[in-house]
């Protein structure tokens, strides 16, 4: 080291810097430069929006990257992609190379591989490929032709929307239903206190009642109703016994009234008692004598 100056030693440390630099941008790429790996070839008419360095998939396992991309200016229409394999990857013939689009507008490649254990594409060969419709294609095939009928619909819609926006009496429905919000505040107002202050004296009343009910209860539940409802039965029973005996003649009640004789001499009294007033009005001289002296 004593024969390098500094000089050397910064263009040695500047070399291996670039090194590793190209390395890890490789890296970083997918690339790895010291891993041995085959090129293959790949057709297309349209590839999507592929780039270089995108991953390739065969069953969903990473096998290599596309390298490169070219273009033929002469015959537009047909896109060769070069992918570098690992060096262990073996495609049977009639395996085909498929891109699709993934959610966010990403396309990769995927090894459509056939089971072929006889024959298979040497380095350098040339793959078909062919174009998967991604998500957002099929989403869009799927949609398009509903949009298709919708569209018209829609634009009726917003026509009739318009009018209504235009018709003149919509101010005056809006103030109206401004008024109602208004008045359903109020309500909520009231109601709120009504929950607030006059909800729990109701309830306290309702238990005072409820209390009360309970007491009563116990109330009735204490008393011998079969007692008191034999004595109800024995008066009944004396009653219409009572009512049968003012029914017949052989008591002083039921002459009383049931005897017309009876009847009969009590308006004669009266007839008898009337004209004895009367008689007496007109002659009291014949009942009453009056003397000065003392004789009768």
């Amino acid at each position: 080291m004593k024969h390098f100056t500094k000089e050397v030693k910064i263009g040695i440390a500047g070399i291996i810097s670039i090194c590793l630099l190209i390395y890890g941008i490789n890296y970083l790429k997918g690339i790895n430069l010291f891993k041995p790996s085959s090129y293959f070839y790949v057709k297309y008419s349209n590839i999507n929006g592929l780039a270089k360095s995108s991953p390739v998939f065969a069953d969903g396992f990473r096998v290599g990257i596309v390298s490169d991309i070219f273009y033929d200016y002469t015959h537009p229409g047909n896109v060769t992609v070069e992918v570098e394999l690992d060096n262990d990857m073996r495609i049977p013939k009639g395996s085909s190379a498929e891109l699709s689009s993934e959610m966010l507008g990403t396309v990769k490649m995927n090894l459509i591989l056939v089971p072929n254990p006889n024959e298979s594409y040497a380095v350098g060969d040339t793959l078909p490929g062919t174009v998967k419709d991604g998500v957002m294609d099929a989403v869009a095939k799927a949609i398009m032709p509903k949009m298709q009928t919708i569209l018209p619909k829609l634009d009726s819609i917003m026509t009739s929307l318009n009018k209504i926006a235009a018709d003149p009496n919509i101010p005056g429905a809006l103030k109206s239903m401004r008024k109602t919000a208004d008045n359903l505040e109020i309500v909520s107002t009231q109601f709120r206190s009504f929950m607030n202050k006059d909800l729990p004296l109701m309830t306290k009343k309702v238990n005072v009642i409820g209390d009360n009910f309970i007491t009563v209860s116990k109330n009735l539940k204490g008393i011998d109703y079969a007692s008191t409802f034999n004595k109800i039965d024995s008066t009944m029973a004396n009653v219409r016994l009572a009512t049968e005996k003012l029914g017949r003649k052989d008591n002083t009640l039921g002459l009383l009234l049931n005897d017309s004789s009876l009847y009969n001499n009590l308006k004669a009294t009266g007839a008898n008692a009337s004209l004895l007033l009367q008689d007496l009005k007109a002659n009291p001289k014949r009942y009453v004598h009056f003397s000065v002296f003392g004789r009768k």
